[in-house]
């Protein structure tokens, strides 16, 4: 017989199904506010439970608990994590980072670095991760896996893999409404519906926002639906189709230099104001389906397809860049359960593929005085991604688990000027390979050590070997990045409270770093010389005091230390790789009442940032305080909350895009962090 709740048990990571196939079928109004609420934490706990089982850091965000204050982006839902820098560069794009990946790129570019998924289907494709379908309300959780451990998710980028699980029928409220307000402008709101009807359950969410951004010309807005709906034929059959589409349009303020932001933060770069520069994202795609087969007991095969439409308008600098890209994506995934020469095993195979269709590409048309003039050329973006990958988990003895795998990887990667015909075409197809190997020990229920030896492998952009050519209209090759990483950590719970510690040693060669090399023109990205990326990860959860019927005081903490530098560069020497602090410590200490009432107060701290290779120059260390209260209803239908950011009005550089070498001069690479800032927000659940 089948263990109750299997598809909660093995797919809560990707979200497709909720339900036991032992469950009888109900209509969604017999589904009262505790099986709801059962249900909600039945999926947090095996999403903890999957994550505990990989030897190596990961990090699970219960978006309930985001959503006890604002929620505008990417950067809310993954606020103190530890091993994750994430920062809003003031409008839906974030600059993030894990363990190094992306430092170099300017925040709200196609990012690299992570391979991202929505619903366990992909999300990343050749070009990047694109950022306007991340709608933070349609989230039910957020999983990561830093660094090698998203192997089973076909995941091999330097950073690691984010698994975004949406709401379901199953964890939903059968009508909710949420208004966010607050500072300069900002609006959010958000209307959805979840329910089972028997063997079919859904979701659907409307969600727009807008706000007129803390810089001048820094003004934006978006709205989106997203859906989906799941039928289970027979306890060895489901299948689940989703839907995602939204708008997005962000006005360009543009980097200040340091002194701008300690004088005038709210300032707009002037360039970018007298050009009125803008980003409109005209509507994104995204539409995938899940299918699972129950082949026996202790085997299934899942079976994903994807297309994404993403096209975008930037308008910025001397030119117009009008881009379409469109990517198709499979997976397949077998996992099996057994034994081993009579030690318990479990085996993952799967295969992902995700490839650009031909009508991925751009066209570049000359700009003045927002005025768009003649073409000047026109180019496409080929490439692919195939992994094929193979793991096993196996207990030599009793809580002592050996993990092996392998993946064999194919990218290509095509870029073509077709216009002007003097344009050129270079592609390039490259194999490679990654292996793991980790163990991991139980000593006790509440404690566990961890190590894995794991290697990465992420190929370039296609539009970087257009962009970063040192002839004009003749493309460049490049080599794939790869990293060796190792993984030394601990988690469990102790008097102090839960707690998680890793320490990990990456050797990086051909590092793929981006770099404003001329002040307005387009980033180009090159393969580094030899690089090294090492650091430390901690987060605790304590319980400080605790009384029945008065209520607690709780302190959560996320500390992350980096060190990414060059391994005697010709140029650099041992430099530190800029783009990101060395130190970056969360904290917030909150106090909860039984009646619901909770307050509490905030803290976030950067070290200082190298802006330039050359490490001529740095943004300044800060440090920022935040306030919130709120009241969630002890029948779980009404919340409401106000949350207080930047309470000193403290003027800081939020993130950084590097430059080559400023020669120790002031150049604009930063943007500034927003001031004090106050979000009110109230939400209502029909139960």
């Amino acid at each position: 017989m089948r263990p109750v709740s299997p598809l909660s048990s093995y797919l809560g990571l990707l979200a497709l199904f909720t339900v036991s196939p032992h469950a009888t079928a109900a209509p969604a109004v017999e589904l009262g506010q505790v099986l709801i609420n059962d249900e909600e934490q039945s999926e947090l706990d095996d999403a903890r439970q999957r994550l505990q089982a990989v030897p190596g850091a990961s990090n699970l965000v219960d978006m309930q608990r985001v959503g006890q204050g604002r929620v505008a982006s990417n950067q809310d839902v993954l606020a103190y994590q530890p091993g994750v820098f994430a920062q809003s560069a003031g409008n839906d794009g974030i600059k993030l980072s894990i363990r190094g990946s992306g430092i170099n790129r300017a925040p709200g570019a196609h990012g690299s670095g992570v391979y991202t998924m929505f619903d366990g289907l992909p999300l990343t494709g050749p070009g990047g991760t694109p950022y306007e379908l991340f709608e933070p309300l349609w989230l039910s959780r957020a999983e990561v896996l830093r660094g090698a451990n998203g192997f089973d998710q076909g995941s091999l980028a330097l950073g690691g893999a984010i698994n975004y699980v949406t709401h379901t029928g199953y964890d939903a409220a059968p009508l909710q409404v949420r208004y966010e307000v607050g500072s300069r402008g900002y609006q959010h709101r958000h209307i959805s519906s979840g329910q089972v009807l028997g063997n079919l359950d859904y979701y659907v969410a409307l969600t727009d926002s807008e706000y007129d951004g803390y810089q001048a010309h820094s003004s934006g807005s978006a709205k989106g639906i997203a859906a989906n709906v799941g039928y289970r034929f027979n306890p060895n059959l489901e299948t689940r189709f989703y839907l995602r589409y939204r708008e997005t349009e962000n006005e360009l303020a543009g980097r200040l230099t340091k002194d701008q932001i300690k004088h005038d933060p709210r300032a707009a770069n002037p360039r970018y104001l007298s050009r009125n520069d803008s980003r409109p994202q005209p509507g994104s795609t995204w539409v995938g389906n899940k299918t699972t087969f129950f082949l026996d007991d202790d085997s299934r095969l899942e079976a994903g397809l994807v297309y994404h439409d993403y096209p975008m308008d930037l308008r910025e600098g001397d030119m117009r860049l009008k881009v379409a890209y469109t990517d198709v994506s499979g997976t397949l995934n077998y996992f099996r359960r057994d034994t081993l020469l009579g030690h318990e095993s479990k085996t993952t195979l799967g295969w992902r593929t995700t490839k650009h269709l031909p009508n991925s590409g751009a066209s570049q048309f000359s700009r003045a005085n927002d005025v768009v003039g003649a073409r000047m050329r026109d180019f496409t973006y080929q490439g692919s991604d195939t992994v094929l990958h193979a793991g096993n988990d196996l207990e030599l003895i009793p809580n002592l688990w050996l993990t092996t795998g392998l993946a064999m990887i194919y990218t290509r990667r095509e870029s073509d000027v077709t216009y002007p015909a003097t344009g050129g075409k270079v592609s390039q197809h490259d194999w490679d390979y990654a292996p793991r190997v980790g163990l991991r020990y139980d000593i006790r229920p509440d404690l566990q050590v961890y190590g894995n030896l794991s290697r990465s492998v992420e190929p370039p952009h296609p539009w970087s070997l257009v962009w970063s050519a040192p002839v004009p209209n003749q493309p460049m090759k490049m080599q794939n990045q790869t990293a060796t990483t190792l993984e030394l950590g601990a988690r469990g719970d102790s008097a102090l409270g839960h707690w998680d510690l890793a320490w990990y040693y990456s050797q990086v060669r051909h590092e793929l770093l981006n770099v404003e090399v001329v002040q307005g023109l387009p980033f180009k990205e090159f393969n580094a010389s030899p690089t090294v990326h090492q650091g430390l990860e901690a987060g605790l959860d304590s319980l400080l005091w605790e009384q029945p019927g008065t209520g607690k005081l709780s302190l959560r903490q996320a500390y992350t230390f980096s060190d990414f530098h060059y391994r005697d560069d010709d140029k650099f020497g041992d430099n530190r790789l800029p783009g990101i602090p060395m130190h970056y410590y969360q904290a917030e200490l909150r106090y909860d009442w039984p009646s619901g009432f909770y307050a509490g107060v905030n803290t976030q701290m950067a070290s200082k940032v190298q802006v330039d290779y050359a490490n001529s120059y740095h943004a300044d260390e800060y440090a920022l305080l935040g306030a919130r209260l709120g009241w969630d209803s002890p029948k779980q239908d009404w919340q409401t909350w106000l949350d207080l950011r930047n309470l000193t009005n403290k003027r800081y550089a939020a993130t950084v895009t590097p430059g080559y070498n400023d020669g120790g001069q002031d150049i604009a690479r930063s943007t500034p962090g927003e001031g004090f800032a106050v979000y009110a927000g109230v939400s209502y659940s029909f139960r």
